[in-house]
């Protein structure tokens, strides 16, 4: 069993930057691959970004692509996701997904692919 935990959500002004954090317990964190998903009311869940197990690779959506950064620290068993020039648009509950992975260079972009996933952390953009 991994257990997931974002945190660093919060209420700020377009154009504004945040980063959230991730941290897994309970099993090896290099074994995972991670994702970070977000939940608009009344929308589909969504990637925002992946990355791999070695963090040699990332993959994101064209709406975030530029502005978004996944990282992880092995380490520290933590995965960030900074965002930078926040948009009203990207309000939204942002989780955290962690999945079991072969491939150590693979990322994967739907969330059926993950098996262990955070409480989740509300983002807010204001205009």
């Amino acid at each position: 069993q991994v257990q997931v935990v974002e945190s660093g959500g919060g209420l700020v002004q377009a154009g504004d930057s945040l980063r959230l954090s991730c941290v897994t317990s309970g099993r090896t964190f290099t074994l995972y691959a991670m994702g970070w998903f977000r939940q608009a009311p009344g929308k589909e869940r969504e990637i925002v970004a992946a990355i791999s197990r070695s963090g040699g690779s990332t993959n994101y959506p064209d709406s975030v692509k530029g502005r978004f950064t996944i990282s992880r620290v092995n380490a520290k068993n933590t995965v960030y996701l900074q965002m930078n020039s926040l948009k009203p648009e990207d309000t939204a509950v942002y989780y955290c997904a962690a999945r079991a992975s072969l491939r150590i260079g693979g990322t994967y972009t739907s969330s059926e692919d993950y098996e262990y996933w955070g409480q989740g952390t509300q983002v807010t953009v204001s205009s």
